[in-house]
């Protein structure tokens, strides 16, 4: 049996990893419900400009916009790959990127180029380590991202995809649905050719879809100028929304387990503590008694 001395070490160790985990539970439940507020109330006006471009779109039908049209071939495409910064969240990195490398090697096996970008020093980590380059690698996206921030990214790839450089923009993240639940996916965001709400979200009340006929001034082509490229950019950082806040809910997860895991631990310690003690005070009283006997 361990030493007394070496069971109080290890109890008073545990003891400090124990608040340490207990801290930052708590500090990601703080991050998680700013980060969720931000995702939630971006998430409808997102889903509301997707439903607006698709009726202007459908409505005009006359006009062809580069945003709207699908390739032919498919010949160089951009997989970004958003995951996080620090560790310490559980299963969140690693669930993306079980989701990301089988879709890169399926459309590198398809005869396209691949431009893989990567946010986060896990992902660089990870693909450094296998060996496969990354054009792009971005570390400045934390759990608060901005728009501007998203907005560069976004004017690069509507550049690029308008002047055919690239024929498709997919995004591997974390998709947030609700605090209980969030999946690791692979959304396509170019070409804007569905614009249909975003997977796993449905209306509380399914409404009768009804034919609305628009009055465009200025004109068609000028109103999809504008409003497509703004989709896209809303899109794009809603995704960074839905990364920041499903990273802090495995990270306040993971904690909350350690924590538990810590005082079980904690408590196995001090049943052992409290058994070598009593068989060492035992040992103690036995030798006092042998001794008095001799003395006699």
């Amino acid at each position: 049996m361990a030493s007394t001395r070496v069971l109080v070490k290890r109890r008073k160790a545990i003891r400090n990893i124990r608040k340490i985990t207990r801290t930052m539970e708590l500090i990601a439940t703080a991050r998680f419900k700013k980060a969720m507020d931000r995702a939630v109330e971006a998430d409808a006006f997102t889903r509301k400009i997707a439903e607006l471009a698709a009726d202007l779109a459908a409505s005009a039908t006359e006009i062809k916009h580069p945003l709207l049209e699908k390739r032919a071939e498919i010949k160089n495409s951009v997989l970004l790959v958003l995951c996080s910064n620090r560790g310490l969240c559980g299963g969140y990195n690693g669930s993306i990127l079980r989701e990301a490398t089988p879709h890169l090697r399926k459309v590198q096996g398809e005869g396209v180029n691949v431009h893989l970008e990567l946010s986060g020093k896990r992902a660089i980590a990870y693909y450094k380590f296998q060996g496969i380059a990354a054009m792009h690698a971005y570390t400045h996206f934390e759990d608060k991202p901005t728009f501007e921030q998203a907005d560069e990214l976004a004017n690069r790839y509507l550049a690029e995809y308008s002047a055919g450089k690239i024929d498709r923009v997919d995004v591997a993240y974390m998709k947030f649905i609700n605090a209980a639940r969030q999946t690791p996916m692979v959304e396509t965001l170019l070409p804007l050719s569905s614009l249909a709400p975003e997977p796993g979200k449905k209306a509380a009340v399914e409404e009768p879809k009804t034919n609305v006929e628009y009055e465009f001034l200025p004109s068609a082509a000028e109103i999809l100028e504008e409003i497509l490229p703004v989709s896209f950019k809303i899109r794009l950082f809603k995704c960074f929304l839905d990364a920041a806040v499903s990273e802090q809910i495995a990270r306040r997860v993971a904690m909350k387990a350690a924590t538990e895991n810590a005082g079980e631990m904690i408590k196995a310690l001090s049943l052992k503590y409290n058994r070598a003690r009593q068989a060492q005070i035992t040992k103690e009283i036995s030798e006092i008694i042998g001794g008095a006997a001799a003395l006699k």
